[in-house]
């Protein structure tokens, strides 16, 4: 079983692929769920505890600790879907990515999806985001938070890279080329917009 994992800054495309793969039929396993379940068995919100429950799971079981309770998640998708791939969404430091390729060896591929800035803002505003001078700090802010996390040097680590610059339907054919596999390929007109989605 191959296994592709998606590194990349907010709203790069990341989600996107994830909803390809999901339309080819390949298992999508999200790292930051794993946060969330924890935060639910702890009885705290996760919209409002999701980045202090990352840090203090990382804190309790190690720096790899998101990455290994995926591990078992990534394994069971693959058993119950029958899949020759599956897709895992949200990789962010080098510590993750050891831990993986430990695990899956030479099936490990990390993929890194690459936009600039002023597009990965306009996609963000595209989702219903107030256009605003303090919402482009904010996300300055996050890049820097994730950059910091090691996220930067992930995305430098990784064995394949995808320019979303282009079309959405150029982003998802360059996705399903990846995963190899073959759906219909027909798009809407909204596809021929410029980018690859948000996430």
């Amino acid at each position: 079983m191959k296994v592709f994992g998606t590194v990349g800054l907010p709203g790069s495309g990341k989600g996107e692929a994830a909803n390809v793969a999901e339309a080819a039929g390949v298992p999508v396993v999200v790292m930051g769920d794993v946060i969330r379940e924890e935060c639910r068995r702890r009885g705290l919100d996760p919209a409002e505890h999701h980045g202090r429950m990352a840090g203090t799971l990382r804190e309790e079981e190690g720096e790899d600790a998101i990455a290994a309770r995926t591990l078992p998640l990534i394994r069971e998708a693959g058993d119950e879907s029958g899949a020759d791939a599956v897709l895992v969404d949200g990789l962010r430091s080098t510590v993750e990515l050891d831990r993986f390729r430990e695990a899956f060896g030479d099936d490990f591929t990390l993929v890194a999806i690459r936009a600039p800035f002023e597009l990965r803002a306009e996609r963000l505003d595209d989702r219903g985001r107030d256009d605003s001078d303090s919402d482009l700090e904010a996300l300055r802010e996050r890049d820097a938070r994730e950059i910091e996390l090691g996220l930067g040097e992930t995305l430098d680590r990784a064995d394949v890279e995808i320019d979303n610059t282009g079309t959405l339907a150029e982003f998802r054919e360059r996705v399903r080329e990846l995963l190899d596999v073959d759906v219909d390929t027909t798009v809407d007109t909204d596809d021929a917009a410029v980018g690859g989605g948000p996430a």
